[in-house]
């Protein structure tokens, strides 16, 4: 039976031990249910174009966005075939807790390979050897495992997932994206799938932060380091990989951490209100502007607001003034409104 081989260093345990410190703020962090839409919508966003890039994909994030929102663009049919399908694999994973089982697993190549590979090689494990390439140099990473293996090692491999109780799930997690690297299930679309998978087991546990957070942006910045760790296991040992793994995802949630305390002020308004704060977006810009800029004045209304008059901004401001947010300094039109 499948056991995996690796040692928790320091380096490991602390990056494990930030993680859980940042989820905890993110999950317990006021936020607006229009301001998590609009994170969820951006980490989509780059999700889906950088998955997709990372494999040689060559829509910029602008081209990418438009494809998720529905838009005709001109480029290479494959490339927008991929925008749409890995919109798709994201979209299912986030509906609903997953069994982690083959199930899934094919269900994710259909739709990552959907109108791209023919239709007897979506959803199928490969019958043929196969090379992996680095996208970005053409050099090959490594040669994944005899086809007639596969069946075999995915079913050992999804045993131990499902019947381990004891491996933390941000370690399980690292061990199942480079397990499924390794094994190279499918003709093309591995590494799409192995990181949706991953974002499933992740989801499963609860470290999904809210939708707000992009592993592939992390992965896709710095390409060679991301093949480098996959490369730099050695006799199965999987420790190298699992101190990269752990060191991107703490990270990236560091950094969906940041985001969400620059609007919760760091739970502030939590403590102002008791309880959950609800803001629609125009009030979110405001409250964005006073952080970044320590007040607002009547004077920025059309900076901000180029669209809509000063009464409609103004009725904003009141409502966040009788909300405890902010408040006004002064009578005039030269008045400042400041965070409460």
């Amino acid at each position: 039976m499948y056991r995996p081989v690796y040692t928790i260093t320091n380096s490991i345990l602390r990056e494990v031990g930030n993680i859980d410190a940042a989820k905890a703020i993110i999950d317990a962090s006021p936020l607006l249910p229009a301001g998590e839409r609009r994170f969820q919508n951006d980490a989509l966003v780059r999700s889906v174009h950088h998955g997709t890039h990372l494999e040689g994909n060559e829509l910029n994030i602008a081209e990418a966005k438009r494809v998720i929102e529905g838009e005709q663009i001109v480029g290479r049919p494959r490339d927008v075939q991929e925008i749409i399908n890995y919109r798709n694999v994201i979209d299912h994973i986030g509906k609903t807790k997953h069994d982690l089982d083959e199930e899934l697993l094919l269900t994710l190549h259909r739709l990552t390979a959907e109108n791209i590979l023919k239709e007897d090689m979506i959803g199928t494990y490969r019958g043929s050897e196969v090379v992996v390439r680095n996208s970005k140099t053409g050099e090959v990473s490594f040669r994944p495992p005899p086809a007639v293996e596969v069946p075999y090692l995915v079913r050992d491999f999804l045993r131990w997932l499902n019947e381990d109780l004891k491996t933390h799930p941000i370690i399980k997690a690292g061990i199942a994206h480079y397990e499924l690297v390794k094994i190279h299930p499918f003709v093309d679309g591995n590494g799409r799938v192995a990181r949706a998978f991953t974002a499933a087991l992740l989801y499963n546990q609860h470290y999904d932060t809210r939708r707000f957070f992009s592993l592939e942006e992390h992965y896709d910045r710095d390409a060679a380091s991301y093949y480098g760790a996959l490369q730099a296991v050695y006799k199965d040992d999987l420790t190298p990989w699992l101190k990269y793994f752990c060191e991107g995802l703490a990270i990236e949630f560091m950094r969906v951490k940041q985001k969400v305390m620059k609007i919760s002020r760091d739970l502030k308004f939590q403590h102002v209100i008791g309880g959950q704060v609800y803001l629609n977006n125009r009030q979110i810009k405001i409250i964005e502007y006073i952080q970044e800029h320590g007040f607002m004045q009547n004077s920025a209304f059309k900076a901000v607001f180029p669209d809509i008059s000063d009464d409609t901004v103004l009725r904003e401001l009141k409502d966040l003034v009788k909300k405890g947010i902010i408040k006004k300094r002064g009578r005039t039109k030269a008045s400042r409104y400041v965070l409460a």
